[in-house]
């Protein structure tokens, strides 16, 4: 039996997914969680065979999330179910830790053979963005986001969400003046100067519509 922590902000949603994943016999969703504080919560109370969670979460992102997991508990075997196919959100889950990454739009059977590689400690991609992946590793394409670590990409997530330097370090437990630095680390590295910038450049490379 693989026991599952579910991990997304929306209800039906995560009903959908109990529902298609304990269709197997040995797949149980033994708890689910709206937020990452929810499910940080819950893994202080016992530890599943594996959590399923999504990058959008409120507050606390997904990446952030599957770090602090692993920071509890390394053997953790996190999987990661997004809405975005952009190879920089892959490559940033699976750099914070993740053993895996299956976009929602992929077929119900990617995701239960993901869980099934994920539970033995296999990497996984779904074929929808492993191409894309590997072909931006091949070409060498460089998407200048890709420079950030799992923390820059998480505060420019939230700082893209229009939150405020306090706002931030509330979320992520870090003071004020840390968040300051990194937001002026992602800058220097992006080649950006201000926040306008910083917006614009955003929206060129899609992390915001």
């Amino acid at each position: 039996m693989i026991r599952i922590l579910l991990v997304d902000d929306h209800a039906v949603v995560r009903e959908g997914y109990r529902r298609l994943l304990e269709r197997r016999a040995d797949l149980r969703v033994e708890a689910e969680a709206g937020s990452a504080e929810e499910a940080l919560q819950i893994l202080r109370e016992g530890q599943p065979d594996l959590t399923i969670l999504d990058l959008s979460l409120p507050g606390m992102g997904g990446i952030e999330l599957t770090q602090r997991i692993l920071q509890r508990q390394p053997e953790a075997c996190i999987l990661v179910f997004s809405m975005h196919r952009d190879p920089l959100f892959a490559a940033q889950a699976i750099r914070a830790g993740a053993l895996g990454y299956v976009t929602k739009s992929s077929s119900p059977d990617v995701l239960i053979q993901a869980v099934y590689k994920v539970a033995r400690r296999e990497k996984v991609l779904s074929p929808d963005i492993a191409p894309e992946m590997a072909l931006t590793l091949l070409e060498g394409a460089s998407n200048p986001a890709g420079e950030l670590n799992p923390r820059e990409f998480e505060i420019l997530r939230l700082l893209l969400d229009g939150l405020g330097t306090e706002e931030i370090g509330n979320i992520l437990n870090i003071s004020p003046k840390t968040v300051q630095n990194v937001h002026y680390q992602i800058k220097t590295k992006l080649g950006v100067r201000t926040d306008i910038e910083l917006a614009r450049l955003a929206m060129k490379l899609k992390l915001i519509g």
